[in-house]
Formats: structure tokens, C-alpha cells, sequence
């Protein structure tokens, strides 16, 4: 179908105003669309263990979720070498990349509601101060380490990081924001819920979460790899036709 009027169609969607416009890079990290998009290719981030998959597969774009560009593009390219030799690879064989990050995490049917839908929860809804952040009720309450356990394997990840004074605290309502967002645990705690899950806190964040007695599951980043079959999905709801390979080539790191 036309490049144009498949990502009008995406706009719908996730649209950019909805990105988080201080911090966020989103949109044509690189190259020139094409006219026509027939196949496409989807990864959370592109890297070097993508480049292979796009000279086999020749995708006429690449949507990833991290943007492939993180700041102002001349600014980048000078100061990451790798980033500006596989830009200009990407150059040489004419395939453009196209980055949907915050917009997908805020956008409805995005990041954070496919990952709560997984869950056994009910009324989910956003957040009133945050609307990046989904809120539910549980169906059944649990306690905080029950449920922990239960999310870990509903999100299909190795490990979490329970930080709570009390692993048998019961809980009833969550609220989430994949990836990195570990440091909005105050806008949950005033929300009401008794349990936020997000990523990436750091030991300061841990520290003023337990001192304010507060209760928070910490989850790889690598979580957000729901990107890929997520946005599959809607783009063969845009158009059936499309041939679309998902390279999912990240690994949570080895728990020693």
C-alpha cells in the first residue's frame, strides 16, 4: 500500500502529539520513504544483529520502538561511531527507519494496555495526572508477592525486583508503565494503587519507595518486546497484504 497513507493510518493510532515532547524522539530516524510498503520489518530496537534479517528479508521500512536516533541526529552520529556506520548502511540500501515510542506507550491499544489486558484485572483506565500510566482493578486480590510472581510469568521474564516492607500486603489495584518508568511511583501512590510496576529504578528510587512504605515490582525493560506482535497486528488490521518479519533478537540479562 501507499508509505503515506499507511502511516496516516498508524497516526491514528499513536499519534505523535501524544509522544512525550520533552525528551522523546520519534517519527523518520532515517533514509527516504518509498512510495509503496510491502514488507516490513519490526524490532524493539535496531541494532547490528538486525542489519543480516534486512538484507535477506529487503523490508521497504523498519519500525522499531526505541528510537534509532535518541537526541539530535548530528550531535548522535558524531559522538557514536556505531550508530553513524549503520546509519549510513541503512543509507546504502535505501531502507528507511521509523521510530513509535512514548506515542505507542501512551497511545490506547498501545505498550501499556496490551501489557495490562495480559493480566487478571478489571476496569483499566489511565491515569488522571500521568496518561502513560494504566490503571486496573484486580480480579481476585493477592498478596504483593503472589501477584509479583504472577506478572513475572505473564509477562514471560525471568526475574522481577519486589520492593515492598511487606511481601504479604494485599493488593487490589495496580498501575503500570512499561520500560522506564520506575520514577513515576509517586503518581500510582497517589492514584491509589497499591502496587506500580514499571523498570530501570535505580538504588535512590528503591530507597524513597520503602521509606515511603510503598510497594513496587521492578521488571526488565525487555517487557516492552510486546511492540513487536502488537503492532503486527495492527498493521495487518491497515492492510492483510502486508509481509511483515519481527526480528526479536534481545535477551534479558543472565541472573547470576
Amino acid at each position: 500500500m501507499k508509505t503515506n497513507s499507511l502511516l496516516i493510518k498508524l497516526s491514528k493510532y499513536f499519534p505523535k502529539k501524544i509522544a512525550k515532547q520533552y525528551h522523546d524522539y520519534v517519527g523518520l530516524m532515517c533514509g527516504k520513504l518509498k512510495n509503496d510498503t510491502n514488507k516490513v520489518l519490526i524490532c524493539l530496537d535496531f541494532d547490528d544483529e538486525v542489519l543480516p534479517y534486512v538484507k535477506s528479508f529487503k523490508p521497504d521500512i523498519i519500525f522499531t520502538h526505541h528510537p534509532f536516533i535518541y537526541g539530535r541526529k548530528s550531535y548522535v552520529l558524531k559522538n557514536d561511531l556505531i550508530k553513524k556506520r549503520l546509519y549510513d548502511e541503512m543509507l546504502s540500501l535505501n531502507v528507511p527507519i521509523y521510530s513509535m515510542h512514548t506515542n505507542f506507550d501512551a497511545g490506547k491499544g498501545g505498550m501499556n494496555d496490551t501489557l495490562m489486558r495480559l493480566l487478571d484485572v478489571n476496569n483499566i483506565h489511565r491515569s488522571s495526572i500521568d496518561p502513560m500510566m494504566c490503571i486496573a482493578n484486580l480480579n481476585h486480590p493477592l498478596s504483593a508477592l503472589e501477584l509479583s510472581k504472577q506478572i513475572k510469568n505473564a509477562f514471560d521474564v525471568d526475574y522481577g525486583l519486589l520492593v515492598c516492607n511487606d511481601n504479604n500486603k494485599t493488593i487490589n489495584t495496580i498501575a503500570l508503565i512499561a520500560g522506564g518508568g520506575s520514577r513515576s511511583w509517586q503518581i500510582a501512590k497517589e492514584e491509589n494503587a497499591d502496587m506500580y510496576i514499571s523498570g530501570d529504578a535505580p538504588h535512590h528510587v528503591r530507597r524513597d519507595i520503602i521509606n515511603n512504605n510503598y510497594c513496587y515490582l521492578d521488571l526488565p525493560h525487555e517487557i516492552e518486546k510486546i511492540f513487536m506482535p502488537r503492532l503486527k497486528e495492527i498493521l495487518l488490521k491497515i492492510d492483510e497484504k502486508l509481509e511483515i518479519l519481527i526480528v526479536d533478537h534481545e535477551k534479558l540479562p543472565c541472573v547470576i
